[in-house]
């Protein structure tokens, strides 16, 4: 927009702010706060004279007005009015706030909603000007606490949850005022204003306060959130709850879906329980309420709970059916924190909550199926016994029939609950995987187009957990015919293909081989996907579809799958295929996702037909180094991780091929252990691996530089678990140290520690190097490693380090006169029969 319209629009907007009409006042403040966004304030400096000008006038209207616009600009730019403006004394915030509290005053409620509103804004940057007037905004807080306007109500609790999220000293000397206060306003007949209420329990847990100062008001406070627990009489799920299974879903009831991309390595990934409640209500925050103070408390909230859990479990009539449901939810709201107490009657609930899978109303049906799905890992620890191995089969059996429900809700929640059975129970799936899939594929042919994501959610799941077991004729002729038959009816562009493909992959890891007889039209389908979406991004009527990533990703992870399945297998299809160049595009594409999949796919193949990638090998390293040279690295480092990991895979396969990338990527990898903050923990180790294989295939070009990654890369291979893969990097380690034994001297002590991190039983045969530096390398660690444990899997790699510290012998020369008699005896002796 040309300079001189947006000045005209700026001056006419002005005077809007004071407009009789509220729907005018509110637009020009919505386009204020667009003009701040873009532009700030500082261009602009008629509007912050005006917004105190209106504040300061007794005209409710420019009143209103000017807060509109304020309240607007303090939710989408808090910081523009907490910045130093060229030509202003102070921060506008400065002048700003001062009214804000003063209006908490006002008569009129929204002034004060708007006010408390802005206010609140700036809890989480805190600006001077309110850390100042801390007290000012309390007692102001205080004031409006009971203020007959549910939405300032609302915010007054919602001020509150964040002051104890992260300003918990200020709220110290009235915290018990303040808890005393949200107790009643959890009861307020406003749903949303007891919702934000209920939010601080939840809040005061997260943020590891004293617990004692809660613990005397457990006894009030945990009958008020299982009274909440129960649905509200007009709580829309239960509406849901009575659609029927064979009503086709409409596209408003899909739900989108993400699919997460090809990772390698240790990932840390939080469970998030989904008590099949999609729009989070009262009812489900009071649930995870009892769920953190549970974890919390423990066993001690049980005396106060489980009565009334037990009285509203032991009530009849359909009348009552809601407090049954919500105290079979408090069963698993609280299944973790509490399972010490539970534990000795876990028997006795599993039997108990095992009929409910029939009751007759389906929201009981399906929050049983989520409470059973809590206690997984004892139902499968329990099956050793006659008693267990019963009771794990009435479960499991139980949630095979209510996989095949009418109802809607409850085959997700069966679904959801049996994939979480899954995975805990993997080996005892196998005798049972015919009946087993008999179910999932009636379910298959049942379900409609919502639900039939989780029955591939499942069948997935199965498959990871029971591996090669599935590989038997008897299960692929009931698995494979519907999926094959779904696959084929199903277009390219038909986005119901991505939990599909997302299947495969996994039925294709845990087939191995036995995959073979699918993998043609399996791996065709793929490339072909992944054609037309890269048509589809620069010409999307020659391809005839839009542009969707997600496609491309979803192939290149069954790719994957397909890859580690088939080894070996896979060569004949990628030699008839374009499959390289297609990869090299996507390991170049501008979406991350799509990058990171990529990456994946090329280390996986690098592992069994690296031949295929041979022609553009040197292009394929290049844009992978770039990967971990970006400034961008912690936004992108899960495509780095796989890049990285990437890097390794083709190095110890192609070797001295490296040589033309070898220092390019080394001073990319040393960076990220030199300054591992905040990085992915799978990326360090993935970091430390392929420099140590790097160093392997191409000692004489890494080993000069090694003293400037030495102590870094030590500390990181210190952490790694023992594998294959520490072998290798292991192994580069001491091709280095060979062919440069200067350049590890003044890291001695860090490659000791690395050493003692192996699980390695004949530590006595490295004893007489790592003693004189046993203060750093941790004396209590060494001796443990004398134990009889795991040792080295590789003979040779055990030899090696051997002699790489056998080298370094001279250097612990100084060892022999600061001997004390207690270790010389029994440490000659072993240096004596280790070295002869």
């Amino acid at each position: 927009m040309p300079p001189a319209n947006q000045q005209y629009i700026k001056l006419e907007l002005l005077p809007c702010m004071g407009a009789a009409d509220k729907q005018i006042r509110s637009t020009a403040g919505t386009i204020i706060s667009t003009f701040v966004q873009i532009a700030g304030v500082a261009g602009w400096p008629e509007l912050l004279h005006a917004l105190v000008k209106c504040l300061d006038s007794n005209d409710v209207n420019h009143m209103e007005g000017a807060m509109d616009a304020l309240s607007k600009i303090c939710e989408d730019a808090p910081q523009v009015l907490d910045s130093d403006i060229s030509g202003l004394s102070e921060r506008p915030i400065n002048a700003f706030l001062p009214r804000f509290i003063k209006l908490f005053q006002s008569p009129h409620s929204t002034l004060r909603k708007l006010s408390l509103g802005s206010v609140n804004q700036y809890i989480m940057l805190m600006p001077t000007v309110l850390h100042l007037s801390m007290d000012k905004y309390l007692q102001g807080l205080f004031v409006l606490a009971n203020d007959p306007a549910p939405d300032v109500r609302k915010l007054v609790c919602a001020a509150f949850v964040q002051l104890i999220e992260v300003r918990s000293a200020a709220l110290e000397p009235h915290l018990r005022n303040v808890i005393e206060y949200m107790l009643l306003v959890n009861k307020d007949p406003d749903d949303e204003v007891a919702l934000e209420a209920c939010e601080f329990w939840s809040a005061y847990c997260e943020a590891e306060l004293p617990p004692e100062n809660l613990r005397e008001f457990l006894p009030r406070l945990i009958p008020i959130l299982l009274s909440n627990m129960a649905y509200a009489d007009d709580d829309e799920s239960l509406l849901e709850a009575e659609e029927d299974g064979s009503l086709p879903d409409r596209d408003q009831d899909l739900k989108p879906r993400f699919h997460s991309s090809r990772f390698h390595g240790s990932e840390d990934v939080e469970d998030e329980d989904d008590d099949i409640v999609n729009v989070w209500n009262l009812r489900k925050c009071s649930a995870a309420a009892l769920d953190f103070l549970s974890n919390v408390f423990g066993d001690e909230i049980l005396p106060i709970l489980m009565p009334i859990v037990q009285a509203n479990l032991s009530t009849t009539g359909d009348e009552a059916w809601k407090d049954r449901e919500a105290a079979v939810l408090t069963l698993g709201a609280i299944g973790e924190g509490c399972i010490n107490g539970l534990y000795p009657h876990l028997s006795e609930i599993i039997a108990f909550l095992i009929p409910l899978l029939d009751d007759k109303f389906p929201l009981i049906r399906s929050i049983t199926c989520w409470t059973l799905s809590r206690f997984s890992k004892y139902i499968v620890q329990v099956t050793a016994h006659q008693v267990g191995h019963d009771q794990f089969d009435k479960v499991l059996m139980g949630l095979l029939r209510r996989i095949l429900d009418d109802n809607k809700r409850v085959q997700e929640a069966a679904c959801s609950a049996f994939a979480t059975l899954e995975e805990e129970a993997a080996e005892e799936l196998g005798p049972r995987l015919e009946i087993i899939l008999q179910h999932l594929m009636l379910a298959f042919g049942k379900y409609q187009r919502r639900n039939l994501r989780i029955v591939y959610d499942a069948i997935g799941t199965l498959a990871d957990a029971v591996g090669g077991e599935l590989n038997q004729p008897k299960y692929l002729e009931i698995l494979m015919p519907p999926l094959i038959a779904k696959w084929q009816q199903l277009s390219n562009s038909d986005k119901d293909l991505f939990p599909l493909l997302e299947c495969f992959t996994s039925i294709a890891q845990a087939l191995g081989t036995g995959f073979s007889q699918f993998a043609q039209p399996v791996f065709q389908r793929c490339i072909n996907c992944i054609q037309t979406q890269q048509l589809a991004k620069v010409d999307p009527v020659s391809a005839g579809a839009q542009y969707d990533k997600e496609f491309i990703v979803c192939s290149l992870d069954l790719l994957s799958g397909l890859t580690e399945g088939l080894g070996p297998g896979i060569e004949s299809l990628v030699s008839q295929s374009n499959l390289r160049d297609l990869l090299l595009q996507c390991c170049m594409d501008d979406a991350y996702d799509v990058r990171q999949s990529a990456f994946a796919l090329l280390g996986d193949l690098a592992r069994v037909c690296p031949v295929h990638l041979h022609s553009r090998l040197l292009e394929f390293l290049d844009v992978a180094a770039k990967q971990l040279n970006t400034p961008k690295l912690k936004e992108t480092v899960s495509v780095a991780n796989n890049a990285c990991w990437a890097i390794g895979e083709l190095a110890v396969k192609v070797r001295k091929e490296m040589s033309p990338v070898v220092l390019t990527v080394i001073s990319c990898l040393v960076p990220i252990l030199q300054h591992p903050e905040g990085l992915n923990k799978s990326l360090i180790e993935n970091s430390a691996i392929t420099l140590g294989r790097l160093a392997l295939v191409c000692p004489e070009l890494v080993s000069p530089h090694m003293e400037h990654f030495m102590q870094p890369w030590c500390v990181a291979l210190s952490m790694i678990r023992d594998d294959i893969e520490k072998e290798d990097a292991f192994r580069g380690l001491c091709a280095m140290v060979r062919a440069n034994p200067s350049g590890a001297l003044n890291s001695l002590v860090f490659m000791c520690k690395a050493i003692a991190s192996w699980h390695v039983s004949d530590v006595l045969s490295y004893w007489w190097v790592i003693y004189p530096y046993a203060n750093e390398v941790n004396v209590g660690s060494v001796f443990h490693l004398m134990l009889p444990s795991q040792e080295i899997r590789s003979e040779d790699l055990h030899n090696e380090v051997r002699q790489v510290l056998h080298g370094y012998k001279q250097v612990t020369q100084a060892y022999k006169q600061s001997q004390t008699c207690l270790f010389q005896q029994p440490l000659s002796q072993a240096r004596a029969d280790n070295i002869s």
